[in-house]
């Protein structure tokens, strides 16, 4: 059994690299995970998961199909039903939680998907 917390601003502050999640924790089969985003993620869709996101700082926008997009600020959270194509995006550097169950590929795609990587 972990005794320990989880320190997010800790975590965040062993990498530097966008668009490539960590883990920091598992639940129940999920890795619980954050990233640092900035830009454009490619279009995609989870056929068999929804995509958690938590907002941890800055501003997150997730665009979804016809001309739909979603703001998500500090504190805020959105869940993209499995099977809907969507693009996270962020103007300026952004920090997010994800969950996910362990092994979903974040790209959609095992061929493109960032490697699992736990901190």
């Amino acid at each position: 059994m972990k005794t320990q917390s989880v320190d997010l601003t800790s975590k965040l502050a062993q990498f530097s690299e966008h668009w490539a999640p960590r883990t920091v924790a598992e639940f129940n089969g999920h890795d619980i995970m954050i990233a640092k985003i900035k830009g454009e993620y490619a279009w995609h869709s989870h056929a068999d998961t929804d995509d958690f996101f938590l907002v941890v700082k800055g501003t997150v926008f997730i665009d979804l199909p016809g001309d739909v997009t979603v703001q998500l600020d500090p504190g805020q959270l959105f869940v993209v039903p499995k099977g809907v194509e969507h693009r996270p995006r962020a103007e300026e550097e952004a920090h997010i939680l994800l969950i996910e169950s362990t092994g979903t590929p974040n790209s959609g795609d095992v061929a493109t998907a960032a490697p699992r990587r736990v901190i």
